[in-house]
């Protein structure tokens, strides 16, 4: 008999379930509005599937964008799998949930973040984007992010005593 439950486990069961979900919907019907996601994964995890010269550019992590531009999108109980752009060369991608580190969608400031013990603050690298054909990167949009955490406050609650 386990000594009690794992919450950490069933949580972040459950977060995956989420992004599962979502993306099952986008592969359905689309992005709607301005909804986009970064999904950042550890791209020496089991399963994962990218191009050589990707894996070699990010040997540990990698944050991708599902914006303007992905096609093929696959959604299955494990991970899903994505064509995304890659300075005008659409690249395959297979990413299982587990790999994935974080997942957020800016336009509605829903973010989630899958810690790990061994985890240590470490610099996400924006990769390919879902970006259409000649644009940019959304250096911008990587910024703005930042910019969000970055504002946090913590308020003392003693401050409010009277």
């Amino acid at each position: 008999m386990s000594q009690g439950i794992d919450y950490g486990t069933l949580m972040h069961r459950a977060m995956r379930s989420l992004i599962r979900e979502v993306l099952d919907s986008v592969a359905e019907n689309g992005l709607p509005g301005q909804h986009h996601f970064f999904i950042t994964f550890d791209t020496s995890h089991p399963g994962v599937a990218i191009a050589d010269w990707l894996r070699n550019r990010y040997p540990d992590e990698m944050t991708v964008v599902i914006q303007h531009w992905f096609d093929n999108l696959e959604v299955t109980d494990q991970g899903f799998s994505v064509t995304l752009n890659f300075g005008d060369a659409p690249e395959p991608l297979h990413i299982p949930y587990d790999a994935i580190s974080t997942f957020v969608d800016p336009s509605v400031e829903f973010g989630l973040r899958f810690e790990r013990p061994e985890d240590e603050e470490e610099d996400i690298h924006p990769a390919g984007t879902g970006e259409e054909e000649g644009e940019a990167p959304l250096a911008e949009d990587v910024e703005a992010e930042e910019e969000q955490h970055r504002d946090a406050e913590i308020v003392r609650l003693d401050s409010f005593r009277k």
